[in-house]
């Protein structure tokens, strides 16, 4: 008996340690109407959710706006009418936060293409040149800034 006292007090130890750092790590998240989130995607093999199915498919689809706040953990979302057949409530750990910079802009470059649909690549400038050594041969490396 008294060592099975003493297995529960470490377990007992054990738990209260977990329970300490994950309480530490856990984040409440809270939205509120209007704003932007992301809905995940579960990766389930052979499952098509929200039309999007396969090893690649993305983790998260959307953004989609907040239209009401149903309790402390469900949200309900503005779907689009492609995936409506959805029912659009979810819980919080469904969503994610869109943060948007709108510092962070993306130039689009035109990519000019011929008839066969290929296009030319065009060196710029090399950037960095290394020689690697293995047992019996050197091997040229050359790192190169590409147009396009």
């Amino acid at each position: 008996m008294k060592k099975v006292k003493i297995i529960k007090e470490w377990l007992k130890t054990a738990q209260s340690r977990q329970k300490s750092y994950s309480d530490d790590r856990r984040t409440n998240l809270e939205f509120k109407e209007n704003y932007w989130v992301f809905l995940k995607v579960f990766p389930m093999k052979g499952v098509m959710r929200f039309g999007k199915k396969g090893k690649l498919s993305p983790r998260y689809v959307g953004p989609y706006r907040i239209i009401q706040r149903i309790c402390e953990v469900a949200y309900k979302l503005e779907l689009p009418p492609q995936i409506s057949l959805v029912h659009p409530e979810f819980h919080v750990s469904m969503l994610k936060k869109v943060v948007r910079d709108p510092t962070f802009i993306v130039p689009v470059e035109t990519v000019e293409v011929n008839e066969e649909w290929t296009y030319g690549e065009i060196s710029v400038s090399i950037i960095d040149r290394q020689v690697r050594k293995l047992r019996n041969k050197e091997n040229a490396f050359v790192k190169v800034l590409w147009r396009n």
